[in-house]
């Protein structure tokens, strides 16, 4: 195992970066980069870190997006209680009773999603999905002033789950919030590092694209400064080995390698690429998995479809329930993606470029 890796991934998940409120996660990935590179950012709040190998061309682009999904604070009740929306997709069923993390104007301040006790619900409201315009948020105010005036809490201010990371009884296992998408921010840091050291044939963008739980918003922005001839996603897409499972269909089980997907409904790779990283993959020995995906999308989406067209894949770090306070990954999955990322950029010359196109 990596312990560099996994003190990066613990900073990431911990840092509380809503969509559209990404500052915390954004400082670990400057403060990482700086010396790689300038770091540049656009008024979207996208950043970028560049470094130039032997030749300026081709352009590769590394993406991840810094946000996780959360809340903003809708209102607050006569009462003190807190009213939101949420920030991404949610299920209500993964919500009541969790602790929250409220980004107010004074401060940081803990809360609970409040849950009705069974002894007080009817038998078939026990049964039922409370619908997240149901739900408040418990700070322990005594009304409205204490929450806005006391506490500092405002409609606008966003919301994070809190979850601390925690390696698990097998130590390769990892747990935290917000591995969607931190993986792919921690893949993005640390493969910059390694590929500053070398003599790469092409010019790397790391980039962060801001807002992509809330609609690929950042991404649509970004792709237009790098302009990229190939780009590279880096995610966490949920792994798909739980109990209840189609065995047979399994294409994301943590500990089985770096998840390669060809397909989903927003993206179809183009095949001489995904052949380029397969060979690749399977050259160098590194742990993959190959995904064809029926539901999803990335920040891909955008990027493949920028001005005549990008050849990107999206490579991911499978991770069961995201989503939610708590996913989980397996290290070794990061680390093969890690290989793969410096095995693909050390290959994507002119030629490996024109052969992807032809």
């Amino acid at each position: 195992m990596s312990d560099r890796s996994i003190n990066l991934l613990k900073r990431l998940t911990e840092a509380d970066a809503p969509s559209g409120f990404e500052d915390e996660a954004r400082r670990i990935f400057e403060d990482e980069l700086r010396e790689i590179g300038e770091i540049k950012k656009d008024r979207m709040g996208n950043l970028f870190c560049s470094h130039t190998g032997s030749s300026d061309t081709p352009v590769v682009m590394l993406d991840c997006h810094p946000d996780e999904v959360g809340f903003m604070v809708q209102s607050i009740t006569s009462q003190g209680f807190i009213k939101f929306v949420p920030l991404g997709g949610w299920w209500g069923h993964v919500l009541l009773s969790q602790r929250m993390t409220v980004m107010g104007d004074k401060g940081k301040i803990h809360g609970v999603i409040s849950a009705t006790p069974p002894h007080l619900l009817e038998k078939g409201a026990r049964e039922k999905v409370v619908h997240i315009e149901a739900m408040h948020i418990d700070v322990g105010a005594a009304d409205r002033e204490e929450a806005m005036d006391k506490f500092g809490i405002q409609p606008g201010n966003p919301i994070a789950p809190f979850s601390p990371f925690i390696p698990m009884a097998n130590p390769k296992m990892l747990s935290a919030k917000a591995f969607d998408n931190r993986c792919g921010c921690g893949l993005v840091i640390e493969s910059m590092q390694r590929l500053a050291e070398q003599d790469h044939p092409n010019q790397i963008y790391g980039v962060a694209s801001v807002q992509e739980e809330v609609g690929i918003r950042g991404a649509e922005v970004s792709v237009a400064r790098v302009k990229p001839d190939v780009a590279i996603v880096l995610e966490a897409p949920p792994a798909d080995d739980l109990p209840g499972s189609d065995r047979d269909a399994l294409q994301g089980i943590p500990g089985k390698g770096i998840q390669l997907r060809l397909f989903d409904p927003t993206m179809i790779v183009r095949p001489q690429l995904a052949r380029f990283v397969q060979d690749i993959a399977e050259e160098k020995k590194i742990r993959h998995q190959v995904s064809v995906r029926r539901a999803g999308g990335t920040n891909a989406r955008a990027i493949h479809r920028y001005g005549q067209g990008v050849a990107t894949i999206v490579l991911g770090v499978p991770a069961r329930y995201i989503h939610t306070h708590v996913s989980i990954i397996h290290i070794d999955d990061y680390l093969a993606g890690l290989d793969l990322v410096e095995a693909l950029v050390m290959k994507l010359d002119e030629q490996a470029l024109e052969n992807i196109y032809r």
